[in-house]
């Protein structure tokens, strides 16, 4: 009997980290995809399954103060393999094609942002990336990330953002994200567009901009500012500036082979060798 109503509070439990999941990155406009390990686990909990949140409840979705700033944070299972990544509308859909190269290279990713923002613009009551970051607005990852990554520019080129405006705020955070996470790298991807010559216009300069602003911090830049005209994929915009699915496929592979040429593909840790050398391991997310 006991048994029994210890699985039925396990489960309940369970359940209870599965809403506190769903409600947190509603609210904060951040989060994992649904197949993601955090929100498996979260799923596992519900069904009394031990081993997973259930009896790792902080895993799932619990927030917890950070004292250096006074802010709420998400608890994410395996940060450590984790990309956070900042971006707008390009980045926002599950398959998205950063998030797509992301995961290829062998990150799980966390995001944060919404389609209309960047370094300048705003949407509704989502800042800015830095007023975003800065207000609270979105819920970001405790811990250390294995890698940060930075995209945008598209909404700041069409709102008319002015040069000083972007490099601005991009610089405030940078300076802001290491402040957070200073043990993390940091990349940055450009604007996707047609190319100088081929109507990439603002666009293209913003990309520019942006790749200026990451040699100045010595980050790691992946320039998209010409790819759509560059690997013949125009053909595959859903509108003027999103991808359809065999677009952000396609886009998705060369950040991928991208990313890796730069050195930022996930790498196994130390500890993980022996145990996958001895075929004792399984980590989905190796490389």
């Amino acid at each position: 009997m006991r048994k029994a109503q210890a699985r039925t509070r396990s489960a309940a439990s369970g359940a209870a980290a599965v809403i506190a999941v769903s409600c947190l990155l509603a609210l904060s406009g951040c989060g994992m995809p649904a197949g993601s390990s955090a929100s498996s686990q979260a799923q596992a909990a519900a069904a009394g399954q031990p081993g997973t949140a259930a009896t790792h409840q902080a895993a799932a979705g619990s927030r917890i103060l950070n004292p250096a700033n006074g802010r709420l944070e998400a608890v994410v299972p395996n940060i450590s393999r984790t990309v956070l990544l900042i971006g707008d509308s390009q980045s926002e859909p599950t398959d998205g094609w950063p998030r797509q190269g992301l995961e290829a290279a062998g990150y799980q990713v966390y995001y944060c942002g919404r389609g209309g923002t960047g370094f300048v613009s705003a949407n509704g009551n989502t800042g800015n990336y830095i007023d975003a970051l800065l207000r609270g607005d979105w819920l970001l990852p405790s811990g250390t990330p294995a890698l940060i990554v930075i995209q945008g520019g598209g909404n700041d080129a069409t709102t008319g953002a002015s040069d000083s405006r972007i490099t601005g705020n991009a610089e405030r955070l940078i300076t802001e994200l290491r402040n957070r996470y200073p043990g993390t790298r940091i990349a940055m991807i450009g604007t996707l567009a047609r190319g100088e010559g081929n109507g990439g216009g603002r666009r293209t300069e913003v990309d520019t901009l942006l790749g200026s602003v990451a040699a100045a911090h010595n980050l790691p830049f992946v320039s998209v500012g010409d790819w759509l005209t560059r690997y013949g994929l125009a053909k595959d915009l859903a509108d003027s500036v999103h991808m359809n699915p065999n677009g952000r496929r396609a886009l998705g592979a060369l950040l991928e082979r991208r990313l890796r040429d730069l050195g930022l593909e996930r790498k196994l840790t130390v500890e993980q060798t022996p145990a996958l050398a001895a075929g004792s391991g399984t980590d989905s997310f190796q490389d």
